[in-house]
């Protein structure tokens, strides 16, 4: 074993022992406040996990995929909000300096994100542009030295907390589509940027996702990320990325609820004997350990792919769309498997099956997902 696969085991197993004796334990109480403690967040960033992706030399750990999956199957087995806490300032909120950023940026930022310090946001989405990305309608005007930015964007995590975003603006004319689309970095305290009041969910507690919008928010030219227009492949890169990550989010959930569901069968009794003796029980855990299996698999193999510097579009793509399809399905057995105390709050499936519900839609839905991996099997096969 080399001494980065030992850092890495050290590092999984220290990841999985906090969320049995710190994450676990603190779900309940943040499905009753929709806060994540102070306590966890601090732990978290003595783990290093905000800095998970971010390089050694801005002060983080500089995982390669496969051990950012390896990390996130631990700390995912903990319901998502504590994972999502600090997600998108390792992911999609930080990936775009990391990938296009001036030095000046990255030096401004990273470091701070590393440590927890600073948190990042992703602001693409809008009311009227999901899956369709490159029709958004929020503006960015060059004046002088600076941009004029307005518009809104929706569904952006962390957006109450995080120090900076990234935003992504249409530059160019509309006729131009995805091409006229440029990013931005955005400081939170700049007028014109205005974070709406989280929104109400069915699941995800303690995770908050708000509007934020723009109106004569002025920034820098140096606020530009990368070259003017290259907005929408810095999108779609950061989100191949977020993609296996939200894969591997789904993978460790996948294997909660089948430890619920399990933990249950082998402890209710019917007939006089455990409900795990029952066939038709055994046969919707069976189904969903092979799900399970396949999923981790799946994930491994296409972060390894990755990290040998392959395009995997069509692999993070499958995996995305299969785990948390897979996650759904597995839920909806193990909640079945309860019986009607699936259905009642004091049993952790409840929480869990409402949690799982959004892995397919957000970082793209499972139809989108669909879509991505005929096009690149075309592309592959005509080309």
């Amino acid at each position: 074993m080399t001494e980065r696969e030992e850092t890495l085991e050290l590092l999984v197993h220290a990841v999985r022992r906090f969320t049995r004796e710190v994450l676990l334990p603190a779900e309940t109480e943040v499905e009753e406040t929709e806060q994540i403690p102070d306590r966890v967040i601090e732990g978290l960033k003595e783990l290093g996990l905000f800095g998970m992706t971010i390089p050694e030399s801005y002060g983080g750990l500089g995982l390669s995929m496969f051990e950012e999956a390896s990390l996130v199957f631990e700390v995912a087995y903990a319901q998502p909000a504590f994972r999502s806490y600090f997600g998108t300032t390792n992911g999609v909120g930080t990936l775009g300096i990391i990938n296009f950023g001036s030095e000046e940026q990255r030096q401004r930022y990273l470091p701070r994100l590393a440590t927890g310090d600073m948190m990042a946001s992703f602001c693409l989405t809008e009311p009227d542009a999901g899956s369709d990305a490159a029709s958004l309608s929020t503006r960015a005007v060059r004046d002088g030295d600076h941009w004029v930015i307005n518009g809104t964007k929706r569904f952006i995590t962390n957006a109450i907390h995080a120090g900076v975003f990234t935003v992504f603006a249409r530059t160019g004319l509309k006729e131009a589509g995805a091409g006229g689309i440029s990013a931005f970095l955005v400081d939170r305290d700049t007028p014109g940027l205005t974070v709406a009041k989280p929104y109400r969910k069915m699941g995800f507690a303690g995770s908050h996702e708000s509007d934020v919008i723009f109106e004569n928010c002025r920034v820098p030219a140096s606020a530009l990320l990368g070259a003017e227009g290259t907005g929408f492949k810095n999108a779609m890169r950061s989100l191949d990325h977020a993609r296996l990550h939200m894969a591997a989010v789904a993978t460790g959930m996948c294997q909660r609820l089948l430890d619920e569901g399990l933990r249950y069968a082998t402890e209710r009794r019917q007939f006089g004997q455990p409900i795990a003796n029952f066939q038709l029980i055994q046969a919707m855990l069976a189904d969903s350990q092979a799900e399970a299996f396949a999923a981790r698999a799946m994930v491994e193999k296409a972060a390894r792919a990755k990290d040998a510097g392959l395009k995997t579009t069509k692999e993070a793509a499958c995996c995305k769309y299969y785990a948390t399809e897979a996650a759904g399905r597995i839920a909806d057995r193990m909640l079945q498997i309860h019986g009607g105390n699936g259905y009642i709050k004091e049993y952790a499936i409840e929480r869990l099956y409402r949690d799982a519900r959004l892995l397919r839609i957000y970082e793209g839905s499972s139809q989108i997902m669909q879509i991505i991996t005929a096009r690149e099997m075309v592309r592959e096969a005509t080309n």
